[in-house]
């Protein structure tokens, strides 16, 4: 560790989860002197959403490049051409990548989606699956033993919205990907930590602006931007996980 700050490896699915989900997150801990590096799983590199995503992360304090899986984002083939959807990867490919850049940076802690995906969406869900399978094979000296020497990660935080930030305004914002019905939230006595990030707000709204594409494109987004500011800060300001801890005790982010 830095001190007695850990590093923490984010895997997302898209360019762009990594400032809406955890943004305020990212920014708190490169301010607290932590390291943190990245995994996208969609879009290839050289890609104007990769180039955002080099942006935004510039944005949290984060200046070491994303891991670019390279696999195509479901319904944009222009995403990564030539290479199949995320979804539809050999999951022991997508494994095998994360499991050497795990082994290569070695993270105490690494962040992903809930076994949900936070709302239902399945490239999210599929990196929350191939999160976990990689941290599990990563601290295996058996597995994969040409990418690396084996590393314990120390515990996993999971991104999820409780149900009272669900019914206070990310139901309406995310309905418009998927069926309202669907995303109730989790409940309370399931969720571990929930953070106050309020005080990074304004860097975690910036790196969000800096995917470009994604708010030419998104309905969400643009929802979103046309936020009161209030109701903007309520959305922005609280980031709440699942904690699993693989070690005894594991490592505390918070």
């Amino acid at each position: 560790m830095t001190g007695d700050v850990p590093r923490i490896l984010g895997v997302h699915a898209h360019p762009d989860d990594e400032s809406i989900w955890t943004g305020g997150t990212l920014a708190r801990h490169i301010e607290r002197g932590g390291i943190v590096d990245t995994v996208t799983c969609t879009w290839a590199t050289g890609t104007p959403r990769h180039l955002e995503l080099i942006d935004a992360l510039a944005q949290l304090g984060v200046d070491h490049p994303p891991k670019m899986l390279g696999y195509a984002d479901g319904g944009v083939p222009e995403s990564a051409p030539d290479q199949p959807k995320f979804v539809d990867s050999r999951l022991n490919d997508a494994v095998g990548a994360v499991v050497e850049y795990i082994r290569d940076v070695k993270p105490h802690i690494v962040i992903t989606y809930d076994a949900y995906g936070v709302y239902g969406h399945p490239d999210h869900i599929h990196a929350h699956r191939v999160a976990l399978a990689a941290v599990e094979a990563a601290a295996d000296s058996h597995m994969y033993i040409d990418r690396g020497a084996a590393w314990q990660v120390q515990s996993l935080y999971f991104v999820t919205i409780g149900e009272e930030q669900m019914a206070g305004g990310w139901n309406r914002l995310v309905a418009k990907t998927t069926d309202p019905i669907a995303i109730p939230g989790t409940p309370a006595d399931r969720i571990d930590v929930i953070a106050d990030v309020g005080a990074w707000q304004a860097k975690k709204w910036q790196a969000i602006k800096a995917h470009h594409t994604e708010f030419n494109r998104s309905r969400t987004l643009k929802s979103m931007a046309a936020l009161e500011p209030e109701a903007l800060e309520r959305l922005m300001s609280i980031e709440s996980f699942q904690r699993r801890d693989l070690v005894p005790g594991g490592c505390d982010l918070f």
